[in-house]
């Protein structure tokens, strides 16, 4: 049990850091953001050329998007966040379930087996969760908790 509880352990200082670095990022992105001027950073443009509009229709449609912690390549974090802002959209009130098996589907459909999705207002939770597949993020007022899960195959 002593090697069991050492890994909860282990793991939950994990977490802790995760969700750490992710708040320490977010401060530091709020800050960037008052240092804007007219969409361009103080003393250098940020603009490669292009790509403008497909950036700023992304920020609009992400508006009322918040991380809070993730574990997970961005392009899969945009597709959660835009799945489930399209879901949301399509609802006239919460249906919890429905947000949360919509999630579910298509990241086991795009990539592979094995995905959960908790969905409300309010919840706890302690998830063990594979590498890289892990995201916490909120939609105005609801929480949506993405992880992926190891399958192993069972030996009869």
């Amino acid at each position: 049990m002593d090697g069991a509880s050492a890994e909860l352990e282990r793991r939950s200082r994990y977490l802790s850091s995760l969700i750490e670095r992710t708040k320490l990022k977010h401060e530091s992105d709020e800050i960037k953001g008052k240092n804007k001027v007219n969409g361009k950073e103080k003393g250098r443009d940020r603009g490669g050329g292009g790509g403008g509009k497909e950036a700023d229709e992304d920020l609009k449609e992400m508006q009322g998007v918040r991380v809070r912690a993730a574990d997970m390549p961005p392009e899969l974090q945009r597709r959660a966040l835009r799945c489930a802002r399209e879901v949301l959209s399509a609802m006239s009130k919460l249906d919890s379930k429905r947000l949360a098996l919509a999630l579910k589907k298509e990241f086991d459909s795009s990539c592979g087996p094995a995905w959960h999705c908790v969905v409300g207002t309010s919840f706890g939770s302690y998830v063990t969760h594979s590498l890289g597949g892990f995201l916490y993020f909120s939609v105005g007022n609801v929480y949506i908790l993405l992880f992926r899960t190891a399958v192993e195959p069972l030996e009869h």
